[in-house]
């Protein structure tokens, strides 16, 4: 299925990149965007890797017994 770049800039930037790890432009799209994709990955587990740690933080806190409803919520705000 053939692409079609109108873009003179991105056009320069492949044939250049292709140039550069000396393929041909289809393997060098292919390159660029299949390690685009694993850095989108990465950043993805990194993200949830904290979120899981600070659900882990806020888990290993000791339960106090305290209902938290309505009426605990109001009085923090003087209602």
């Amino acid at each position: 299925m053939p692409f079609h770049v109108r873009d003179p800039e991105t056009d320069a930037l492949v044939r250049q990149y292709a140039e550069e790890k000396r393929v041909g432009i289809t393997d060098a799209i292919k390159l660029a965007v299949t390690k685009a994709r694993e850095a989108d990955e990465k950043a993805r587990e990194e993200k949830l890797a904290k979120a899981r740690a600070i659900c882990a933080e806020v888990a290993s806190w000791p339960r106090t017994g305290l209902k938290a409803d309505k009426a605990f919520f109001d009085s923090l705000n003087d209602e």
